[in-house]
C-alpha cells in the first residue's frame, strides 16, 4: 500500500503538470501531503517534514542556485557568453562548423540555460552556416544538443544541484562537475553526429535568406569583454571546488586546509563566480548592479521553489517508512549498483517526456531514489556522481513539444514540428541512452 500510494503522488505530478498545466510547485507540495498522510503519518509530522524538507535543501543549495543564475545572466547580457563562442570558433576554425557549435554549446551551458544560450547563439550559427554553406538545421542541431548535454550533467546548473541535495551529494560537488565534463562529451558527441547525419538533410527557410555574415554578427553585438573576463566566472568556481576536494580527501584539519575546504564549498565557489562576473559589468550602475540581478533573481525563484518542493517531497516519502521497507525486502537483484541506474534512469525519462521540463524530472527522481540509496550501501562521492549522472540521462530522455526548448530551437532554427521530431528529439533520445551506458560503464570500472 506504501508503494501504491508514492506511486499515486508521482502520477498526480504527472498529470497535474502535463495535462492541467499546474506549477511544478504546487504539484509537488499537493503531492507530499497526499503521500504523508495517505501513508499514516502523524498530521503534524507531516507538516514537520515538508518544512523541514523544504528548509533543508535550500540551506545545502539555495544560495548555489541564485549565485549560478546570476553568473549566467551578467554572461548572457555583457556578451561574455559571446566572447566565450568567438574564441572557440578562432581556435577551431571553420572546417568544422557543427563541431564549433557543439562545442560552443557545451561550454555556455554550464552556467547559461540551454533556452537562453540558444536564443543567444542563434545568429550565430546562422551566420556561421551562411559562411561554410552548411545546412541551417545541422548547425541547429549542434549548438541545442552541445548546450542540452551539459545543462543536465553539470553543475551549477540548477537541475544537477537540485538531484545531488536530494541525494546527500552536496559535499561532492566538486566530483559530480568533474563526472558531469567527463559524461558530457560523448553525449555531445552524439549529438554532433546525428547532427550531420539528419541535419544536413533538412530544408529551413533561413538557408535561401541572407544572413549577417560572422564579422557583422560580432560587431553587431557591440564591444564583447575580454577572453580572460569572459571564462574567469566560469573557471574560478570550479577551480575552486576542485581544490575544496582535494582538501577534503587530505583529512587533516590544519588551517590550511580548512581555508581551501573554506573556498571549495559550493557557496563560498559560486559567490567568488559572481564577483568575478562583476568584471563582465559594462557599467557600474542601477541598471547592472540592480536591474540584472533582480533579473536573475527572478529566473531563480521558480527553479529555487521547485526544488525545495521536491526537497519537501522526498523527504515525507523518506519518513514514510519506505526504508524500512526497503530494508527489509529482496533487492538482491538491484545491488549491483550499474544495474540499478537503470531506475533513476527510467523514472526520470518517464517524467521528462511525460511533462516536459529536465529540472522537474531531476528533482523528482532524485527525491524518489534517495530512500534507496542507503539500503542498497551506494554512498560516497564518486557511486552518489554516478546516480546523479543516471538522473540527468533520463532527464534528457526525449525533448518534444511539451518542452519549451524544443519551441526555442525549432522557432529560432525555422525547422517544421516533424523536422524537429526527426532531428532534435531524436538526438536527445540517442544522448539520453549513450549517457546511461556511460555511466554504467563507468560504474562497473571504478565502483
Amino acid at each position: 500500500m506504501l508503494f501504491l500510494v508514492i506511486l499515486l503522488g508521482v502520477v498526480f505530478v504527472v498529470v497535474a503538470t502535463a495535462v492541467f498545466k499546474l506549477h511544478p510547485f504546487l504539484a509537488l507540495l499537493i503531492s507530499a501531503f497526499f503521500v504523508g498522510i495517505a501513508s499514516g503519518m502523524p498530521l503534524l509530522t507531516v507538516v514537520e517534514n515538508v518544512n523541514s524538507g523544504f528548509g533543508g535543501l535550500m540551506t545545502s543549495i539555495g544560495i548555489v542556485i541564485v549565485a549560478g543564475t546570476i553568473i549566467g545572466v551578467i554572461l548572457e547580457k555583457s556578451g561574455g557568453a559571446y566572447r566565450m563562442a568567438e574564441v572557440v570558433l578562432r581556435i577551431l576554425g571553420e572546417k568544422r562548423p557543427q563541431l564549433a557549435m557543439s562545442i560552443i554549446g557545451f561550454i555556455v551551458s554550464i552556467p547559461v540555460f540551454c533556452d537562453s544560450g540558444f536564443i543567444i547563439l542563434s545568429s550565430l550559427q546562422k551566420s556561421l552556416a551562411k559562411r561554410a554553406k552548411v545546412k541551417v538545421a545541422s548547425m541547429a542541431v549542434a549548438l541545442s544538443t552541445g548546450l542540452y548535454a551539459t545543462h543536465t550533467l553539470v553543475p551549477p546548473t540548477p537541475g544537477p544541484i537540485a538531484a545531488a541535495g536530494n541525494i546527500g551529494a552536496t559535499d561532492y560537488l566538486g566530483t559530480i562537475i568533474l563526472v558531469g565534463l567527463f559524461v558530457a562529451i560523448p553525449a555531445t558527441i552524439v549529438g554532433y553526429l546525428w547532427a550531420v547525419k539528419v541535419g544536413t538533410k533538412i530544408d529551413v527557410p533561413a538557408d535561401q535568406e541572407d544572413a549577417l555574415d560572422y564579422e557583422e554578427v560580432i560587431k553587431s553585438f557591440g564591444k564583447m569583454p575580454s577572453t580572460f573576463k569572459a571564462f574567469l566566472p566560469i573557471v574560478l568556481p570550479i577551480l575552486l571546488i576542485g581544490i575544496g576536494s582535494v582538501a577534503a580527501l587530505v583529512g587533516d584539519e590544519s588551517g590550511l586546509t580548512n581555508f581551501l575546504r573554506f573556498l571549495g564549498s559550493p557557496t563560498v565557489a559560486l559567490l567568488f563566480g559572481v564577483l568575478a562576473s562583476f568584471f563582465l559589468l559594462p557599467e557600474i550602475s542601477e541598471k547592472t548592479l540592480s536591474g540584472w540581478i533582480g533579473e536573475s533573481l527572478k529566473e531563480a525563484a521558480p527553479i529555487l521553489l521547485i526544488t525545495g518542493a521536491g526537497g519537501a517531497f522526498g523527504t515525507v516519502i523518506k519518513n514514510s517508512g519506505v526504508a524500512e521497507l526497503l530494508q527489509e525486502m529482496d533487492l538482491g537483484v538491484l545491488a549491483n549498483g550499474a544495474l540499478f541506474l537503470l531506475v533513476p534512469f527510467l523514472i526520470a525519462a518517464a517524467l521528462k517526456t511525460a511533462q516536459g521540463s529536465s529540472t522537474a524530472a531531476l528533482v523528482i527522481t532524485s527525491s524518489l531514489v534517495a530512500p534507496m540509496l542507503p539500503t542498497l550501501g551506494i554512498e560516497g562521492a564518486l557511486p552518489l556522481a554516478l546516480v546523479v549522472m543516471a538522473v540527468g540521462a533520463g532527464a534528457m530522455t526525449v525533448s518534444h513539444v511539451n518542452d519549451s526548448y524544443f519551441w526555442v530551437v525549432t522557432q529560432f532554427s525555422g525547422m517544421k514540428v516533424t523536422d524537429a521530431y526527426k532531428a532534435q528529439t531524436m538526438a536527445t533520445l540517442l544522448q539520453g541512452i549513450t549517457t546511461i551506458i556511460v555511466t554504467a560503464i563507468l560504474w562497473f570500472i571504478f565502483v
